[in-house]
């Protein structure tokens, strides 16, 4: 994954853009850059790792060393950036986010038919921004460069430009996967991928930009490029798990969108009659929580932490790159509270399930500190897919996916082509899946959100969203 944002000011605003891309810290681990437009100067720009540190840290003597009147950073997981580009059209800084699958046929095609080089790092991979660049500057202007990009990749790639004269290009993917929107302030404008970050400045949110759309920003006003695309496909996933709670991806919050999900589970569990003496609702820290709530507030169980996470020195169990070093930290980071624990039937409802490694711990984890009973849903349906749209997720491989590999598992390879079956926990395929994970786990009882109760928590119609990743669908 990825975030950024970018302002266009009359003024100095550096400061803003390093609150407003710290803002973003929850979206990425591993790169973070701030580029800058000073009209004496022209474009400056700052890269740092942010693996072993926090974006506030790595960047808190930025203004000792730059200064402007426009900036734009990012938070990544993927390449450095933004880059800074010299192109027959000026000089430019360029952030993207997304994900491209056909970078090696793109690359050679670029050097087949306009020649020249890349800048190649270890194993011959390509920056992917630095690539973009290269297709985007080889059409006659920006905005003709960025449609020919949305069209040529297979993926996703939202852009956000810093020209040359203190003016910034953005441009939302083709379909809308990841959302972008645009701020108005005091002094100028604004771009964010998360809402939150554009109000806590001071800035009103004016637009968000459709599927496709290009706008240009100036201190003085904002004009639109290239209209926005018919089709909307936006990612599903972020209310689930990885948007932030205060954040409000067309229209809908994902805090109360996650409250309303847990609702529906527990009205579900009602129906079946399912789990009806357990003692406490828990919910998986963070995003595990407001699910839980909402189970908590429909069901009347009371909601309850059995654990709590100690975040002061590692605040993310995926920082490390070592899978068994993000396990132990996982497992470092639960601090049991042992009168909700011990002998008590549990319900922890978890934001999602994808590799069921951290899973596998946390139930482990309250056995041990006494628990009678752990019964798990999950706030989504079953993670079947790699996603192909962004990088949420590290998973090199399907099979990682705990889901998808207990399918193939049962009945080889045949069992991808019953997906809509296991996704369903009313049929029998479901119900296996089901039965197969909790007898792996050791839960009392485990069920999936459906498919169409995700759908109606979010709240937008089911041909705008993208759920690849849980039933395939394109």
């Amino acid at each position: 994954m990825g975030g950024f944002f970018g302002i266009t000011s009359k003024n100095e605003c550096l400061g803003d853009v390093f609150f407003g891309v710290d803002y973003h810290s929850h979206l990425g681990t591993r790169r973070a850059g701030l580029a800058v437009y000073d009209p004496e100067i022209g474009l400056q720009r700052k890269l740092h790792s942010i693996e072993n540190s926090p974006f506030r840290t790595r960047f808190e003597k930025i203004f000792d060393e730059m200064h402007g009147t426009a900036a734009i950073g990012c938070i990544s997981n993927t390449d450095p950036q933004p880059l800074l580009i010299r192109a027959k059209g000026g000089t430019f800084a360029l952030c993207t986010t997304g994900i491209i699958n056909n970078a090696d046929a793109l690359i050679e095609e670029y050097l087949a038919k306009d020649g020249g080089h890349f800048d190649s790092m270890t194993g011959g991979k390509v920056n992917s921004t630095e690539l973009l660049a290269a297709l985007i500057s080889r059409e006659e202007d920006l905005v003709t460069g960025i449609k020919a990009v949305q069209e040529a990749v297979d993926g996703t790639v939202g852009v956000v430009l810093l020209k040359d004269n203190g003016k910034i290009i953005a441009a939302r993917d083709k379909l809308g996967r990841l959302p972008m929107l645009i701020g108005k302030g005091e002094d100028g404008y604004c771009v964010t991928f998360e809402s939150f970050a554009a109000l806590k400045l001071g800035f009103e949110i004016v637009k968000e930009l459709g599927p496709g759309e290009i706008v240009e920003l100036s201190p003085d006003g904002m004009s639109v490029l290239a209209e926005a695309g018919p089709k909307k496909k936006i990612c599903a996933f972020l209310w689930s798990y990885y948007g932030y709670p205060t954040a409000t991806y067309e229209g809908v919050n994902v805090e109360a969108m996650r409250v309303r999900n847990g609702a529906l589970m527990a009205k579900i569990d009602q129906e079946m009659g399912a789990a009806n003496d357990i003692d406490y609702v828990c919910g998986m820290p963070d995003s595990g929580v407001p699910h839980a709530i909402g189970y908590a507030n429909e069901s009347g169980v009371d909601f309850a932490r059995a654990y709590i996470k100690y975040t002061p020195t590692w605040s993310r169990s995926f920082t490390p790159n070592k899978q068994t070093e993000r396990n132990r930290i996982a497992k470092m980071k639960q601090i049991p509270v042992h009168e909700f624990i011990q002998d008590k039937k549990l319900m922890i409802i978890d934001d999602s399930i994808v590799r069921g490694t951290q899973i596998r711990e946390t139930v482990e984890f309250l056995y041990e500190n006494g628990a009678k009973e752990v019964h798990m849903r999950s706030a989504c349906p079953p993670i079947l897919f790699r996603c192909k749209y962004h990088n949420f997720s590290r998973t090199a491989s399907e099979l990682d996916l705990i889901a998808r590999r207990v399918i193939v598992e049962l009945e080889g390879e045949e069992g991808i082509n019953h997906i809509d079956e296991y996704i369903d926990g009313n049929t029998e395929r479901g119900k296996r899946l089901r039965k197969t994970l909790a007898e792996r786990f050791e839960f009392a009882s485990l069920d999936f959100q459906s498919l169409e109760n995700i759908i109606k928590a979010i709240g937008l119609p089911e041909c705008e969203l993208c759920t690849y990743c849980w039933n395939g669908k394109e």
